[in-house]
């Protein structure tokens, strides 16, 4: 118990003397603020209200009060705090465990004392005024930046009232402009529509004229395809029963598919419609635009695209029977009845039986001759039907009225769509001045190992690799997602492209005073979430008085 209070008597006289002229005596540990709660002429009262000792027990190492307000001066108390004074520098508080604990936390080295109270322990030293004295520099530094940005962001806001008044003007011409547009397209409008009348008023004659001409070429061409296939009935009904039959078409050579020398009675039957026989009306219908394409190649009439004909080579080459095939089939979807595949045995020429069936497309010339040259003809444009002069004028005047009528449409358009652009400019959002409307438009670049990234403010955040490969989005502009004090502190870009089994990537840019625009840093703190750093003169909002009183605060 003498110990103790030896101890407490030594560690208050210390304490007391050590104190300057012009500061208010006080305990270790205690701020000038709370000076006037230790008292040494009174009792000490803890600061919850819980307890009251005399004030030797103040600072003598052992934890008395609950809230541990007894010991600001040394490690006793789990939850206590020490106040670093720091003269010349910034005052700080400790949590009381780092109290002689070896290391020096406060610069005035009041943190670390030896049993006989020596300061700094004999290994700290005061270094408050080095300290105090780079610190006020950098705040130097900083000031004047703040204050060069802050001239640059003024000039930045004053174009941009410049930029939104010449905006504003430009858009209350382009409503006039509008309104113009609107009256002169419904003026051509009404021109074309008038001239287009008259127009289909003229062409109704030739228009009615040539479908007559379709309709005779068509029966035409229906007829002679019926007397072709007449004339085929009978010269392949050698019994001249009416009717034809598998056998009657096994002594046709011409429809060996397969080529094995032989016509086999599936093969008839495919001509005939899988029918043991049929007669001339269903010979005219089904069965002869089968059979045609490969009467013609047996006939030499068939002539591949780019070749002269040859007979021999047109019968023995499976291409020809490709071909033919695919005629056959084009003949069988005009009469809107189905074809049926043939089924052949297997046998070793079965691949040349199926390629024959490969490149159908290539068709019969002679066939297309005979049945669409009149057909063609019928399909002639407008443009190349030669009119009477009065008619001719009429298309013209509706040519040009439809012209014209686009032109004013697009005109309008154009006008409409600047109008879209200002009125969303001039509502988005550029700060409270306006500053950052200057960033718009601009895009800035940052590259690091892998990437070079891209912030184009109020666009959008891309990145790309540096060996090659397309641009990635990180985001598209969303919002300012400051705090409430400091709005204009962040922007926040969303809706990105997925990651791989992951969310849409988002970027948050983080925006510091600056003297000119910089991008300086990018990092992923989390998958898929990005943050850049970006120094700005629009960022540099505080005043010039604001950033004096900074610097006053560091002395």
């Amino acid at each position: 118990m003498q110990t103790r209070h030896l101890f407490i008597t030594l560690s208050c006289l210390v304490s007391l003397q050590r104190a300057s002229s012009v500061e208010i005596l006080r305990p270790r540990g205690v701020s000038v603020t709370k000076t006037s709660l230790y008292d040494p002429e009174k009792n000490f009262t803890c600061f919850d209200g819980s307890l009251t000792i005399p004030f030797v027990q103040v600072n003598d190492d052992f934890c008395d009060c609950p809230d541990s307000s007894d010991e600001p001066g040394t490690a006793a108390c789990p939850n206590g705090l020490f106040h670093c004074t720091n003269a010349g520098h910034q005052p700080m508080d400790l949590p009381s465990s780092r109290v002689n604990d070896g290391i020096c936390d406060c610069c005035d080295a009041t943190d670390e004392f030896d049993g006989q109270e020596k300061l700094g322990g004999g290994h700290c030293t005061n270094t408050c005024q080095e300290m105090g004295r780079a610190a006020r520099e950098l705040a130097q530094r900083l000031a004047e930046m703040q204050k060069r940005g802050a001239e640059v962001r003024k000039e930045m806001a004053r174009k941009a009232a410049e930029l939104k008044a010449g905006k504003s003007s430009r858009l209350g011409q382009l409503r006039k402009d509008q309104e113009e547009a609107e009256a002169l397209k419904a003026e051509k409008e009404a021109i074309k529509k008038q001239a287009e009348e008259l127009e289909t008023a003229a062409l109704a004659v030739y228009r009615e004229a040539e479908e007559l001409e379709k309709e005779r070429r068509a029966q035409l061409s229906k007829e002679e395809n019926e007397k072709e296939a007449k004339s085929m009935f009978e010269l392949f009904d050698a019994d001249k029963d009416g009717r034809i039959s598998i056998p009657e078409l096994m002594t046709k050579q011409e429809f060996d598919q397969n080529r094995d020398g032989q016509v086999t009675n599936e093969e008839a039957r495919f001509f005939l419609n899988q029918n043991e026989e049929v007669g001339e009306e269903a010979f005219i219908t089904e069965c002869w635009p089968r059979m045609k394409p490969f009467y013609m190649m047996s006939t030499g009439k068939y002539i591949p695209p780019g070749e002269e004909p040859n007979t021999n080579e047109e019968t023995e080459d499976p291409e020809n029977f490709e071909a033919a095939q695919d005629d056959d089939n084009n003949l069988a979807e005009q009469t809107e009845e189905p074809v049926d595949a043939v089924e052949t045995e297997e046998n070793p020429e079965e691949d040349v039986d199926d390629g024959e069936h490969e490149d159908e497309e290539e068709g019969d010339q002679d066939k297309e001759e005979e049945d669409s040259d009149h057909e063609k003809e019928g399909e002639k444009s407008f443009s190349e039907v030669q009119y009477d002069a009065e008619t001719q004028r009429l298309i013209d005047d509706a040519a040009n009225a439809r012209h014209e009528f686009e032109e004013a449409d697009r005109a309008l358009r154009d006008v409409e769509r600047e109008i879209r652009q200002i009125e969303e400019s001039l509502d988005k959002d550029y700060g409270i001045d306006g500053e950052f409307a200057a960033l718009e438009g601009e895009c800035f670049e940052y590259t690091d190992r892998e990437y070079t990234y891209k912030l184009c403010p109020f666009d959008q955040v891309t990145q790309r690799p540096k060996n090659g490969g397309g641009d990635t989005r990180l985001g598209t502009w969303g919002h300012w997602a400051g705090s409430e004090s400091d709005r204009y502190s962040n922007m926040m870009y969303t809706n990105g492209q997925s990651c791989w089994n992951g969310p849409q990537r988002s970027t948050k840019v983080e925006l510091s005073c600056g003297t000119e625009n910089l991008l300086k840093a990018v990092s992923e703190p989390n998958r898929c979430e990005y943050k850049f750093e970006f120094e700005t003169p629009a960022a540099c909002h505080i005043s010039e008085d604001a950033s004096s009183k900074g610097i006053h605060d560091e002395l």
